[in-house]
């Protein structure tokens, strides 16, 4: 039971997301630290793409995590980083970006996506209805035969 509960431990902690974070980007505040790693957890890694910054071992994410704590040290707020890294960079760089114009795509293609696969579904199921003819009784031949086949099995 133990090395049961050892094994389930050890799976559990494969399962938490690893941190891409170097010792020597750790801020010595532990407030800036943890405002930075707030910050960093919201920022995409433009290399990888589905990961955020804290998470991406790309020199790109470590350069963008330590443009962070540059900004924080200075005294900009989370805000100001933010917008500071979406003028240079876009909405492209939120994994979470802001419902505009421009990300309307972004935003909208899954329930789209949905309607368009309930409406082929909806409508392939309205096909099969109406494709089932009834089925033609049978021949006096074909019945014999079946009998046939029947009572050579019992």
């Amino acid at each position: 039971m133990r090395k049961t509960l050892l094994a389930v431990a050890a799976l559990a902690a494969l399962a938490l997301p690893a941190h891409a974070l170097q010792p020597d980007e750790i801020l010595p505040d532990p407030k800036l630290e943890s405002r930075a790693r707030n910050i960093s957890a919201e920022l995409r890694c433009l290399v990888c793409q589905n990961q955020s910054i804290d998470d991406s071992d790309a020199s790109l994410a470590r350069d963008l995590r330590t443009l962070v704590r540059e900004q924080l040290k200075a005294g900009k707020s989370d805000q100001d980083i933010k917008s500071f890294l979406v003028d240079r960079y876009g909405n492209f760089v939120l994994l979470k970006p802001p419902f505009e114009w421009d990300t309307a795509a972004l935003w909208l293609s899954p329930f789209a996506l949905f309607a368009v696969g309930g409406l082929f579904i909806w409508r392939n199921s309205r096909n099969r209805k109406t494709e089932a003819a009834p089925m033609a009784p049978l021949s006096d031949e074909e019945s014999e035969k079946l009998k046939a086949l029947l009572n050579r099995d019992a």
